[in-house]
């Protein structure tokens, strides 16, 4: 069966990955028919409205999947298509009350058009009372004009099956949020990622970098159990009244938190085993500080210093030193920490920057026991910044070790040395 996914205007380069990510974690048979970045009208083929309702109902970047009746290129083709097929749609729903819609993209239709337009439908012979609100059935045709154009090139008719989860960035909309930071992640993006990831009950997904917890509610919103951790203690302590778990006990998903805390990815207290179903994590970037791990600064030894006859990093409160870091090695040292601790088929979702037009300046990593699923684009003024997705490859009777060799780390004492975007951002882009 053919169906129309309503799409949402937004993140273009994210839409169809989301919908391909959900489907295979459903287990649904999604064929794509006509997919187009400038177009909110995407057509599939499903194989029951069971498996068209699961679909939308779990993605973000959709409002609305019609079953879908008829095609046209202008009007009289939609309604010779109608009429060819009212014998298979009509009789189902004669005597049901009903509404029609018209949505227009790049287009406008008066409400006196609208009308009229809706009324050239009446030889459909509904029986049954049109009612504005709580219809048994919503029919809406689609348009899809070239901009200033006076008439539509496609045209739809489809009924009305299943509403998305969109609600859902309303409900974690982060000015509503208890425990925030300058680098949160908005809700809509987070749970794409959590889509993209395929966050789900029985599943356990981990960010490495989880600052104020943004990605880990929105897994746990799809069910899944979270934990976090990160270099920076304050981010994971917050306060007494606002911190990580707040964030949890705010959505009511305490029980899907499992813990926190403070390490960097290089120097993990986390024991080397494949216990993930899922990483996620937006690596510090630079802009307003330089990626860091744990250590002192080349050329600068380590000095144990007594408080009171306490050793420093024995006391309450104890910041450790941090080192700058190349953000071309972090990026790496995610994709080796992910290909160890993930199980077979688990996602790795990895926030990466790129300047515009500039690609190749910052390289999509790559790993060999890692699959790159999908690449999603997010573009700001003079920069963007990626979405990477990749899956961990499945190990068969016969395993192959894709560890990779040790990689010669960059070396650098200040961030701007070590970290070619930052320097760029700060440049303009010149």
């Amino acid at each position: 069966m053919q169906y129309l996914v309503r799409l949402a205007q937004a993140h273009e380069t994210f839409r169809r990955p989301e919908l391909e990510a959900v489907a295979d974690l459903l287990g649904i048979d999604l064929e794509i028919l006509r997919y187009i970045d400038e177009s909110p009208f995407c057509v599939v083929r499903l194989q029951s409205q069971h498996a068209a309702t699961a679909l939308v109902s779990r993605a973000i970047l959709a409002s609305d999947i019609y079953e879908l009746w008829a095609y046209g290129s202008d009007y009289d083709y939609l309604h010779e298509a109608v009429k060819a097929a009212r014998s298979i749609y009509i009789p189902r729903y004669q005597r049901s009350s009903f509404r029609f819609a018209i949505d227009s993209f790049q287009g406008k239709r008066s409400t006196s058009k609208q009308r009229e337009l809706i009324e050239a439908f009446s030889y459909m012979d509904f029986e049954g009372p049109i009612r504005m609100e709580d219809a048994d059935i919503e029919l809406c045709v689609f348009e899809e004009f070239d901009r200033l154009a006076s008439e539509p090139k496609h045209l739809w008719l489809g009924r009305w099956v299943a509403k998305s989860d969109r609600r859902a960035i309303v409900d974690f909309n982060l000015k509503k949020r208890q425990y925030i930071s300058r680098t949160s992640m908005d809700a809509e993006l987070s749970l794409v990622t959590a889509n993209l990831l395929q966050a789900a009950p029985g599943k356990i997904i981990y960010d490495p970098f989880v600052g104020t917890g943004s990605f880990t509610v929105t897994a746990a919103h799809f069910g899944a159990m979270a934990l976090g951790s990160d270099i920076d203690g304050r981010s994971v302590r917050g306060t007494p009244a606002k911190n990580l778990l707040s964030n949890f006990d705010q959505y009511g998903l305490n029980v899907l938190f499992l813990d926190s805390f403070i390490a960097d990815l290089t120097n993990t207290p986390l024991r080397s085993g494949r216990l993930f179903d899922g990483i996620v994590c937006d690596p510090p970037y630079g802009v307003r500080e330089g990626p860091k791990v744990l250590g002192y600064r080349e050329g600068k030894l380590a000095q144990e210093i007594i408080i009171d006859g306490v050793p420093a990093h024995m006391r309450e409160g104890f910041i450790p030193a941090k080192r700058p870091y190349s953000f071309d090695d972090l990026l790496h040292d995610i994709l080796d920490f992910s290909y160890d601790m993930l199980v077979d088929k688990g996602r790795v979702a990895m926030w990466m920057p790129t300047a515009n037009d500039e690609d190749v300046e910052i390289s999509i990593p790559s790993h060999p026991g890692l699959i790159l699923i999908s690449v999603c684009v997010q573009k700001f003024n003079k920069w963007s910044r990626r979405l990477l997705t990749y899956q961990r490859r499945v190990e068969d009777a016969h395993p192959v070790d894709y560890r990779r060799e040790k990689r010669v780390k960059a070396s650098g004492r200040s961030a701007d040395s070590l970290n070619m975007f930052r320097k760029k951002y700060f440049s303009g882009f010149k």
